[in-house]
């Protein structure tokens, strides 16, 4: 996930030197998000001493860490370094690949046109860039990246070649631009037309206003401005008469950060103004204002200025003790971030961008490979069964290791699926270069674009589960679990005998966040179980089907992290060996799910119990004749059968973590674990 950083000091004199200073802490505050390079726009020489609106706009940009865009910044000798700046507005942002590969050109922030006239940093994917940047080229405007952002900067200047007057509000003209967005966005825009002057605005995507200044704030509550004419809501009213009496700032020295993470303001000031969808944040002469186009029936017509009670480390991972679980709790967004753009709800349709130019090669096909190592193989493995049934295609699941060691038969008719997180996976990628080379068509399925398997594959699907930092896997497991679900249904999308079991994965999908929402609300009774496990040496967990993939990720994430013993067990082997382990004293995680395996999982279930064995099941919450049988019950909400899988991995995410934090562990950094698995 990208990350947005600005800085505005009125009537506070910086030196240039220290305003690159706190931009580039401001980003460094942001690179455990994740991220592939940087940029920053600030003010360079004036053209001209008797005109401040000639101010020049400088772009410094760069492919990797902030590092090297700091040493970049100290290069340029047209920029004096010590010259005091009274007013100043600059902007940073750390870009996380997702329209074009990692590169100066692609990084933020990007600009209207050679002069810079305006520039944009931007969270977030608009959706109809293409749309837009088609007619903007019939307009004669150039673009320099591959980018979805760069369709903004040139909007806006469009907008302003052809305003009907010369007294054009910035804020206005940003607001006619975001009536043409689509998509998700957080937006920071930066003019040498207006000079000293910021604007921002945000629809599905965090940005908050931190503001900082040495007396007393005259309030703390700013009233939104709407452009709707007349009103007769006496709050609004109220407010509005008091805008020119309570706005922040006053003219008085004041500074304002702009961020997308709380994490990059607080070591400067504890005030904090989070914006809410649709707002429009304007500083024009220091003082903050709130726009908005129309006000919604119940909408607050203020903004709070909140107070932040956190230190800087809490505020990185919000209210949560590590990486990973802030990770878990992120699948309800993650899952949707995977779906955005490519499923249609409203007419049942699925469409992988980064796969439609091979589709038909991709049909024609005789056998798919799916190829993963660890948690990426879990996911090929958890999905094989719907593959095989919607595409009616034979479907490998190989571990990459495994598959090197054999030299397995590969042929030009075959399609090859890479699954990994990082998308430099060595054994995942080495695998690919010996399907290549034997002529398969190679597809990537990674959470990292520009990461070598994205460069050699024929073609991908990018999962956008945003940066995970935890070494365990989490919200990258779920999403790839549904990036390869949408392949099998855009598959057997003209098969009319596979209609009715698509419309349910479709439904299925479509509340699935909201279940995954209900699952994370039993972390309490999970903690609880871990309470009585987390003494324990061993641990098994057992189901079958669509499930068994769960088992081998529910007991990966345990060894991970807890460093205790876990097995993943089929439960149809379960009386051809594994059934010797089994006794009171033994750990049991049983899954049964209302789907094709429910009695076969039935009989597992009474081999345990007449053993003595005192099994935690996760079982549907409308399934009481299995959760009578349980030593405990973790009821889930029922969804598709081959959607099961995601809810059902989520409590033994959960149950890892609170083993790992019970035992004393540090969870994000797993003893001899990498994030990251670069070597064979």
């Amino acid at each position: 996930m990208c990350g947005i950083f600005a800085y505005l000091n009125y009537q506070v004199p910086r030196t240039r030197k220290e305003i690159f200073e706190t931009l580039v802490k401001g980003l460094q505050r942001l690179e455990y998000r994740g991220y592939d390079s940087a940029g920053i726009a600030v003010d360079g020489p004036n053209k001209s001493s008797s005109d401040i609106y000639s101010n020049s706009i400088c772009l410094i940009k760069k492919m990797g860490k902030v590092k090297a865009l700091d040493e970049e910044l100290y290069k340029k000798d047209s920029l004096d370094l010590d010259e005091e700046l009274y007013t100043h507005f600059g902007i940073a942002h750390t870009r996380w690949a997702t329209h074009g590969e990692p590169s100066a050109v692609n990084s933020h922030p990007h600009r209207s046109d050679k002069e810079n006239e305006f520039v944009v940093i931007h969270n977030g994917i608009i959706t109809n860039y293409k749309e837009l940047k088609a007619y903007l080229i019939t307009k004669g405007y150039e673009f320099e990246s591959e980018t979805d952002t760069e369709v903004i900067p040139k909007l806006i200047k469009y907008v302003y070649d052809n305003r009907e007057n010369d007294n054009i509000t910035f804020s206005k003209l940003v607001e006619r631009v975001i009536k043409q967005l689509e998509g998700a966005f957080a937006l920071v825009f930066k003019s040498r037309h207006f000079h000293g002057e910021a604007v921002a605005t945000r629809r599905g995507s965090p940005l908050l206003i931190g503001v900082r200044s040495e007396q007393e704030l005259p309030t703390e509550h700013i009233p939104v401005q709407y452009n709707c004419g007349h009103t007769h809501d006496k709050v609004h009213d109220k407010y509005t008469r008091s805008n020119s009496i309570n706005s922040v700032g006053e003219g008085n020295a004041v500074e304002y950060y702009f961020a997308s993470d709380a994490s990059a303001i607080i070591e400067h000031t504890n005030k904090v103004l989070y914006m809410e969808d649709d707002d429009i944040a304007v500083v024009r002469g220091g003082k903050l204002s709130i726009h908005r186009m129309n006000r919604q029936a119940g909408e607050d017509p203020v903004r709070a200025i909140q107070t932040l009670q956190m230190e800087l480390q809490q505020i990185m991972k919000g209210n949560f003790k590590a990486f990973m679980q802030k990770e878990i709790f992120e699948q309800p967004e993650s899952v949707v971030n995977t779906m955005r753009g490519r499923i249609c709800f409203d007419t049942n349709t699925v469409m992988l961008g980064g796969l439609k130019d091979h589709l038909k090669e991709v049909k024609r096909c005789r056998r798919l490979i799916l190829i993963g190592c660890g948690t990426s193989f879990h996911a090929a493995v958890a999905t094989r069964q719907i593959l095989e049934e919607l595409t009616e295609l034979p479907v490998m699941v190989e571990l990459a290791s495994d598959f090197l060691d054999r030299n397995t038969p590969v042929y030009r008719d075959d399609v090859c699926f890479f699954i990994s997180q990082s998308g430099e996976t060595a054994d995942t990628l080495m695998a690919l270069r010996y399907c290549r080379d034997r002529g398969a068509l190679t597809v990537g399925i990674t959470n990292t674009v520009g990461s070598s398997i994205c460069r050699e594959t024929d073609c991908g699907v990018h999962i956008n589960a945003g940066p995970e930092i935890g070494v365990a896997s989490t919200k990258a497991y779920t999403s790839q679990f549904v990036a390869l679900i949408m392949f099998s249904l855009m598959m057997s999308e003209d098969r009319l005998s596979l209609q009715k079991r698509r419309l349910e994965i479709i439904e299925g999908l479509r509340v699935l966040p909201e279940q995954i929402k209900k699952v994370l609300s039993l972390d309490e009774k999970i903690k609880d179980i871990a309470n009585e496990l987390y003494q324990q040496r061993s641990l098994l967990v057992m189901g079958r089907g669509f499930n068994y993939a769960t088992c081998l990720e529910g007991a990966l994430k345990i060894k991970e992290i807890t460093y205790m013993h876990s097995e993943g067990i089929l439960a149809g082997e379960l009386k051809h060996g594994p059934l010797a382990l089994v006794d009171k004293d033994m750990p049991v995680i049983m899954i049964i799910m209302k789907d094709a395996c429910h009695v076969k999982c039935q009989n597992a279930l009474q081999q345990i119990t007449a053993r003595s064995g005192r099994p935690i099941i996760l079982c549907c919450q409308d399934d009481q004749d299995v959760a009578k049988n349980a030593y405990q019950a973790i009821e889930l909400p029922h969804t598709v059968d081959c959607l099961q899988g995601i809810l059902s991995v989520i409590p033994l995410q959960l149950l890892s973590f609170h083993l790992a934090v019970l035992r004393g562990y540090d969870v994000d950094c797993p003893r001899n674990l990498a994030k990251s698995v670069t070597v064979e």
